[in-house]
């Protein structure tokens, strides 16, 4: 006795469109058909199986391999003559034709839609919920999206800005932390200054706006801007040049922060002690970065020079370094001197992780340890970098 395939696709999945094969029903009469066990298909109508020629005829060879006959009950023809398959295409054609306009017609829909301003569906951004099919501000997260672009003119930086964020467990909606990728997306995004954007143009919308136009103007100024000197001005205006290298005289870590008043931006490095039992609970709790940073660099670059240094590192570099002499050491670390100033901010601070183990701030002073094999891992790479300097933006 025959088994028969009653709309295998239509029935079962009928929010799935016939434009597409991928349809997990359709899937499994395909498989069954593979194995044999289907003689016939029987459908209503063509279109309710597929309404793509180039997927009807790929459906067809795997019926002819089958021997499988087609059957459309509400339409007469026999595919196993070629008037049969002429009026199948015949049939298709205009199936595919009707898809195509009820698509056009669709697409002009939401473009007039658009240009009205009106909400048509989709995702819905942060600081926004939709009532009555229109936005409407959700104050709770539109305060998140006010603060992301104020501190976006603040930093200058996305990057700087998501790690600041993720630090302090700032999330999206979805419960994920705020990533740099996220940043670029939200303060891109004219929905937020009250237009509505359809294929890259912007509308006025029906929604109200979140942010100014002047704050948007503000954040896309500083983005116009060439991304190396963006990123070279904030480096500049926030370094962190000793962040996880610098330690107080009660041994804990020293953490980079900052203050601004006015136009000014001050850092320091503070102590964690401070931070979580009070300004007694270190003698040194806050140093000034700026300070801080070049007696580190100063005393480092001394060092370099040093001749127990340079024997130290001619010693550790020797093994990995076919042929090294003392003289090449000694060369190489004095031409990082001259060539510190013209490195870009991110490059000096690498090299200041390379060699410094630990700094230690005390009432008398400060006392820099260093890291013996990253002076000899600096020693192979400083002959690259005198050759090919890179100069700060």
């Amino acid at each position: 006795m025959p088994h028969l395939a009653r709309e295998g696709c239509g029935r079962i999945q009928a929010l799935l469109s016939g434009g597409t094969l991928d349809r997990p029903a359709l899937k499994r009469l395909l498989a069954d058909i593979e194995d044999g066990r289907i003689n016939v298909v029987v459908v209503y109508k063509i279109d309710r199986l597929s309404r793509s020629l180039m997927d009807f005829a790929k459906l067809v060879e795997v019926f002819d391999r089958g021997g499988v006959t087609f059957v459309s009950v509400t339409q007469s023809f026999n595919t196993t003559t070629s008037m049969g398959r002429l009026t199948l295409n015949i049939l298709l054609s205009f199936a595919q034709f009707e898809r195509e306009v009820i698509g056009e017609r669709i697409r002009d829909k939401i473009a007039a839609s658009r240009k009205r301003g009106m909400w048509m569906g989709g995702f819905v951004p942060l600081g926004y919920e939709v009532r009555d099919r229109k936005l409407a501000i959700n104050e709770a997260e539109a305060a998140t999206v006010r603060m992301i672009f104020e501190r976006f003119v603040e930093v200058g930086s996305a990057t700087a800005l998501a790690r600041t964020l993720a630090a302090e467990g700032v999330r999206t909606r979805r419960g994920r932390l705020v990533d740099k990728g996220f940043l670029y997306k939200l303060i891109n995004n004219r929905v937020y200054i009250g237009d509505a954007v359809h294929k890259g143009t912007a509308y006025p919308g029906e929604h109200e706006a979140i942010i100014t136009r002047a704050l948007w103007d503000k954040v896309h100024g500083i983005l116009r801007e060439s991304p190396r000197m963006r990123a070279g001005r904030t480096r500049a205006a926030t370094p962190a040049l000793l962040k996880g290298l610098i330690f107080g005289p009660t041994g804990c870590a020293m953490t980079p922060t900052h203050t601004r008043r006015g136009d000014k931006l001050y850092r320091y490095y503070v102590s964690q002690s401070v931070l979580k039992r009070g300004a007694d609970a270190c003698l040194v709790g806050r140093v000034p970065a700026a300070e801080i940073e070049g007696a580190v660099v100063d005393q480092l670059r001394g060092l370099l020079r040093a001749p127990e240094v340079i024997v130290g590192t001619w010693r550790s570099a020797r093994p990995e370094i076919d042929g090294l002499s003392e003289a090449e050491v000694r060369e190489a670390l004095e031409g990082l001197d001259p060539l510190w100033d013209e490195l870009f901010p991110a490059e000096q601070a690498r090299v200041v992780q390379l060699l410094v183990e630990r700094v230690e701030v005390g009432q008398e002073g400060v006392d820099i340890r260093l890291r013996i094999d990253g002076l000899a891992r600096l020693v192979h790479e400083l002959g690259g970098m005198a050759d090919n300097p890179r100069r700060a933006a």
